[in-house]
């Protein structure tokens, strides 16, 4: 099974996300069964000029997969409506699929994804056999790491589990202003262009989703993988909890010709996925933000709680934030710009002032009640 969630831009410059689902007809033009000599290689065609494929190599005891090619096409209106660029977009991916041994079935039930070029590919219930020996399909089975017995089961996003530290944690939520029970683990994230660092983050994240049945989610940094770009006027980090939630964070510098630099978070994409079928449950993207702003060259800190509005259905809480997508030097985080929360000193100015308007107003009593004492006038004999 397979679904892609991709990412266009419009004839109006903005950007729209859309799902691709692959229907039950396809064609296969030009797959090979492949040799000693020959790789595999599993080619489908489906809808209005898409098509994905897969070949796979092997030695003298496994195979495995090698590259993942999908092509889509723009031109398909109903997929994407009002899109900018016309006709097919390809898209490469190395796959990650561990070597299997020849003459097994690989086999992978839970959910697995794949990003690149504004493109999530969805897997799930994956059963394949390259370099079938004798035309017989083989009984053993080769799992993914995912399905077997020592691994956690995957959690539907609508079960509640508070309690297991090495998956997401789900816990039902009020209807009204829901608060989180426990805060979420905080996470160090990082991107590297080529051997430095270019982006730095430190953060808690939980979700806050009120679509149909509302859910806090609590995003494990220990089983989430990180991906993302970095450029220098526009990074984007991107994270993948392994169960079912990808979410993204993309920064712009503002006014990038200016003698001051700034940087700020533009755009949050969240996709919400059920871990047992790989249905998207929710898609929310907000690229109208103004956050986390500070100097380009400096990172940006808010230790206390701090809340991202994607939509009306969903909101991202974030602790003891820390991050620079730009500049980053020696594999450190340059000085912080605290946000105002976690300045206290501006307590002081505002009881210094609410001090001295008492004392004012004090004295301007005594001032008043000290003068009609004073005035006698004409006494009574």
């Amino acid at each position: 099974m397979m679904r892609f969630l991709i990412k266009y831009e419009t004839n109006s410059s903005d950007y729209k996300n859309t799902t691709l689902n692959l229907p039950s007809s396809v064609t296969h033009n030009g797959s090979v069964c492949g040799n000693d000599t020959e790789a595999a290689l599993l080619a489908i065609q489906f809808g209005e000029g898409h098509s994905w494929s897969i070949n796979f190599t092997k030695t003298n005891e496994t195979f495995q997969g090698d590259f993942i090619t999908f092509t889509y096409n723009t031109n398909d209106t109903a997929v994407f409506p009002g899109a900018k660029r016309k006709g097919p977009v390809t898209v490469a991916v190395k796959d990650t699929m561990h070597a299997v041994p020849l003459n097994n079935i690989f086999v992978c039930h839970n959910t697995d994804f794949f990003e690149a070029e504004n493109v999530t590919q969805i897997f799930w219930n994956a059963t394949v056999q390259a370099f079938v020996q004798n035309g017989t399909i083989s009984k053993k089975e080769s799992r993914c790491p995912a399905d077997t017995p020592t691994s956690a089961p995957p959690v539907p996003p609508t079960v509640a589990n508070t309690t297991t530290a090495s998956t997401t944690t789900l816990s039902p939520a009020p209807t009204t202003a829901p608060k989180p029970v426990e805060n979420p683990e905080t996470g160090n994230y990082s991107l590297k262009s080529g051997n430095a660092t270019c982006l730095l983050a430190t953060v808690g994240l939980q979700l806050n989703v009120s679509r149909d049945k509302p859910l806090l989610i609590n995003i494990n940094p220990k089983t989430t993988s990180t991906d993302g770009t970095c450029g220098n006027t526009t990074a984007t980090l991107k994270l993948n909890d392994g169960n079912s939630t990808l979410i993204s964070f993309t920064f712009v510098v503002k006014n990038a010709r200016a003698s001051v630099q700034r940087f700020y978070l533009r755009e949050v994409n969240v996709t919400l996925l059920n871990s047992l079928n790989g249905s998207v449950i929710t898609n929310a993207d907000n690229n109208n933000f103004s956050k986390w702003d500070a100097f380009l060259g400096s990172s940006y800190m808010c230790r206390k709680e701090q809340t991202l509005e994607i939509n009306e259905d969903l909101q991202i809480h974030t602790f003891n934030l820390w991050v620079q997508p730009f500049l980053v030097k020696a594999n450190k985080f340059s000085t912080a710009e605290e946000c105002s929360l976690d300045d206290d000193s501006i307590l002081i100015p505002i009881v210094v002032g609410a001090s001295l308007a008492v004392l004012i107003a004090i004295i301007v009593v005594a001032y008043i009640i000290g003068r009609r004492k004073s005035y006698a006038g004409y006494q009574t004999l």
